[in-house]
């Protein structure tokens, strides 16, 4: 299969990845806590002005709006499915089985007690993470260095990981073996770099 360059290279981004949550335990916190990130960021992102009122249509009036949530939610969607096809469409599906979650949940609690939650959610589980590379792992997370691709790939890794555990799924034959050896190597040059340091 013909490799896709730049920023759809899902070999690179993946082993990138996959060089900062290499523990058991950071996996597990980051499969636990990901996705709720984007839930709770879309609860927020609820209450953005719309572009287009769907309340308009008798068919459509459930509380979903064209706004900012949304827009975030399809940027998302499509980039996962430009990664990959197959699971790129299951992730797309959940980033909006989420949007619209997150719409209804909000449009019941209000803003008042929306941002309490969100704020709450998102503390745990940035805090969580945070503990996951600290204390298990033993390496800074890799959003400080490419907050762009640990924050727009994470959900979609975290799906991948999960998908390749529970059903040995591969976007194409050799592709995890290819991830394993360029993750190692990843590992090894920090490892290396961080040696240098410390001497």
């Amino acid at each position: 299969m013909a490799k896709k360059a730049g920023i759809f290279d899902l070999e690179t981004h993946f082993a990138f990845y996959g060089a900062y949550h290499s523990n058991p335990v950071n996996i597990l916190i980051h499969t636990l806590f990901i996705w709720p990130i984007f839930f709770t960021s879309l609860m927020l992102f609820y209450f953005t002005p719309s572009v287009f009122d769907l309340s308009k249509f008798e068919f459509l009036n459930h509380g979903l709006a064209l706004n900012f949530g949304f827009f975030f939610t399809l940027t998302y969607a499509v980039f996962y499915m430009l990664l990959d096809k197959k699971a790129g469409v299951l992730a797309a599906l959940l980033c909006f089985a989420c949007w619209i979650g997150a719409s209804w949940l909000s449009g019941r609690l209000g803003f008042s007690l929306t941002w309490k939650v969100v704020l709450a959610a998102q503390l745990f589980c940035w805090i969580g993470q945070f503990i996951g590379h600290g204390v298990f792992e033993r390496r800074a997370p890799a959003l400080l260095d490419n907050l762009a691709q640990a924050l727009l790939t994470a959900p979609f890794f975290v799906l991948l990981e999960v998908l390749q555990k529970s059903f040995g799924y591969e976007p194409y034959p050799g592709f995890h073996e290819s991830v394993k050896a360029k993750t190692q190597a990843e590992i090894k040059d920090w490892e290396a770099k961080k040696q240098k340091k410390s001497s």
